[in-house]
């Protein structure tokens, strides 16, 4: 049967080529101050090179990915698309980070049911500044306008980093022992985790994300949306000076499931929830949702995005470090010996 009418274009079922070329020119000059001198060429072709720096002698590649779950639904709801980028980047960083590896690279992947080129410009820019915060470079990445699969008003977004570490040089956790001092560095907030979690709390207390919040220094939406922060800098000057025997980034599943996931199995850490004093959106989240501790443990970071685990005698040497590059970091706890099949973690 002949087809009838006028002819059908791409732009007419929902796919506007032209805003994606307008978007790459965009982002041209925000991943260009990402550059690092072992990439090779720019944004805009099939696939991006990169060459391995001669500063390694026997490199080991580290990927990660991930994206940042619901916080998405905060950044659409307050319209603030600027930020959200830094915690894509540092979610996938931080955790690359935990081997000793420095991040090299950065892809991303944003898809949406209708660009909006000011939004997406608005996303990259914050890819990008998280890249330069972690010192890698936005080499590439991926915009998918999809019709029909995402909410106009929506976009999803996912990313990776490869970075590197010399084979000698992994962190594994193994060299952890009895008697090693943990130290928590700061969180900014909830970081990109448990945010189900916390659009329940909002809803059932009927909080406004305009609140005021913290004395007024903020809004209640501002505190929550507060971007991941990225470890790189301050951990891998750590390492320069100190044999760092384990890091765990404090992701989804909290202090209580992600410190275990780089102890030797007889070990344990024992924390002191005095050691550190976590932001204030941690204590309304709990107050308003009626949340116990150790739900709270399990869900959320409370205040320490990264743990690292030293000897006790290079603790001083690795707060020094910290503390040098404004870092907020204090001795949170110690490795004990684990009481049989029990926890390998314990908040005192």
């Amino acid at each position: 049967m002949a087809a009838h009418g006028a002819p059908m274009t791409y732009r007419e079922a929902g796919v506007d080529i032209d805003a994606g070329d307008a978007l790459v020119e965009r982002i041209k000059p925000f991943a260009k101050k990402t550059m690092r001198p072992e990439v090779l060429g720019g944004i805009g072709g099939f696939g991006a090179l990169v060459e391995v720096s001669k500063k390694y002698k026997k490199p080991v590649m580290v990927a990660g990915t991930d994206g940042v779950g619901t916080k998405l639904k905060l950044a659409f709801r307050m319209k603030k698309h600027d930020t959200i980028g830094i915690d894509l980047v540092a979610m996938s960083v931080n955790d690359i980070l935990v081997s000793g590896a420095e991040p090299i690279f950065f892809l991303d992947y944003f898809a949406c049911g209708k660009l909006d080129v000011g939004v997406a410009e608005d996303v990259v820019k914050g890819i990008a500044a998280g890249c330069e915060q972690a010192g890698c470079a936005l080499i590439g990445g991926e915009t998918a306008e999809m019709p029909g699969m995402y909410d106009p008003n929506e976009y999803d977004l996912a990313g990776f980093a490869v970075g590197l570490v010399e084979k000698d040089r992994i962190i594994d956790g193994s060299r952890i022992d009895v008697g090693d001092a943990v130290i928590g560095l700061a969180s900014s907030g909830p970081h990109s985790n448990g945010y189900s979690l916390i659009r329940k709390v909002i809803a059932t207390s009927g909080a406004d994300l305009y609140d005021t919040f913290n004395g007024g220094a903020q809004t209640l939406g501002e505190a929550l949306i507060e971007p991941t922060r990225i470890y790189v800098k301050p951990v891998l000057a750590v390492l320069q000076e100190v044999k760092v025997r384990g890091i765990a980034h404090i992701t989804g599943g909290g202090l209580l499931e992600n410190i275990p996931r780089v102890l030797p199995e007889k070990a344990c850490a024992r924390l002191e929830a005095q050691a550190w004093k976590p932001p204030k959106i941690f204590d309304w989240l709990q107050r308003h949702g009626r949340i116990q501790p150790d739900e709270m443990h399990r869900t959320f970071n409370c205040g320490i995005g990264m743990v690292v685990v030293v000897a006790r005698n290079e603790l001083k040497t690795a707060l020094d470090v910290l503390a040098g590059l404004g870092v907020e970091a204090a001795e949170i706890g110690a490795i004990v010996e684990r009481d049989g099949n029990g926890p390998q973690v314990v908040v005192v």
